[in-house]
């Protein structure tokens, strides 16, 4: 198989085959970001001769196991989504062709590579079995997003996600906890519940930022720029966005970065999920998660 660095997937993922058609990040500028510092490029394509290889190998491999079934494929890289529509469609032929019972291929997607798909391309997609996309939104604040240099504004959240919504694509949101500073977190929370009001994600997944010296933001802080909340904050904002959801979908804090993970199903946990954040807050000290914090050297 065909790996490069290190290979990310969310939590939800973990069922599924793992195929390579990109590494790296198309992006590469948000501030807070580390996951591709161990590549010596910003980001590659796969050979589509890398990518049949894997997928035999995979098709020879489970003729041993007595179902020889996968039901999902998630394309690795940051954002394999930013692939053309003709090459989504390519690689989705060949996953249905060696590995004809897989329902749904996923991957991780970037705002901005809806932005370059028609709605048509989008629905034939879907057909080829597109599904299940994982977006870092981030946050609904605009101020964090233009800050983090995330290339995109909650309008553009709305519109795009609107769009798969309209092709059928389903698709969850990372959401990352303290992005919008010290003092502005119950508003970043706020302004992105407001966001996902007005569209579907199947699941919103909490991850708490961690900073590293080796990210940008670490040098903003360094200059005075900008100030991180403290860990007590950062439960008072999952909380005030978890009040402020109005749609049903799944709340889950699973990643490592949450020194307390759970999840559950809205609305009809929320009283539930809402008590346990009181409960954190009201008796877990600061510099608990604080050390907590510190022990998480890689994510």
């Amino acid at each position: 198989m065909h790996y490069t660095g290190t290979i990310w997937r969310p939590p939800y993922e973990a069922a599924s085959l793992l195929i390579e058609v990109t590494a790296g990040c198309t992006h590469h500028r948000c501030k807070f970001c580390t996951l591709y510092h161990d590549l010596p490029f910003k980001f590659r394509m796969s050979p589509m001769e890398d990518i049949e290889r894997d997928l035999r190998e995979v098709k020879k491999a489970i003729k041993g196991f007595s179902s020889g079934r996968l039901d999902r494929v998630f394309l690795t890289g940051a954002n394999p989504f930013v692939l053309s529509y003709g090459r989504l469609a390519a690689i989705a032929e060949l996953v249905h062709k060696d590995l004809p019972s897989v329902k749904s291929i996923g991957s991780f997607a970037r705002i901005t590579d809806v932005m370059s798909k028609t709605n048509e391309e989008l629905a034939k997609l879907r057909a080829f079995g597109y599904d299940g996309l994982t977006i870092g939104i981030e946050t609904g604040d605009d101020e964090a997003l233009r800050f983090m240099n995330k290339g995109y504004t909650s309008a553009d959240i709305i519109e795009q996600c609107q769009r798969l919504d309209a092709a059928g694509i389903r698709y969850s949101f990372f959401y990352l906890v303290s992005v919008s500073g010290a003092g502005r977190g119950e508003i970043g929370a706020k302004l992105t519940a407001d966001v996902c009001n007005q569209i579907h994600p199947t699941l919103i997944g909490a991850n708490m930022l961690t900073i590293y010296p080796n990210s940008e933001l670490y040098g903003e802080i360094q200059r005075g720029n900008w100030q991180e909340e403290s860990e007590l904050e950062k439960y008072k904002e999952m909380r005030a966005l978890i009040e402020n959801l109005r749609i049903p979908t799944i709340f889950a804090a699973m990643g490592a970065s949450n020194a307390y993970q759970f999840h559950g199903q809205l609305p009809r946990d929320k009283d539930k999920l809402l008590s346990f954040l009181d409960e954190i807050i009201g008796s877990v000290s600061e510099e608990e998660l604080q050390q907590y914090r510190k022990s998480v050297h890689h994510l």
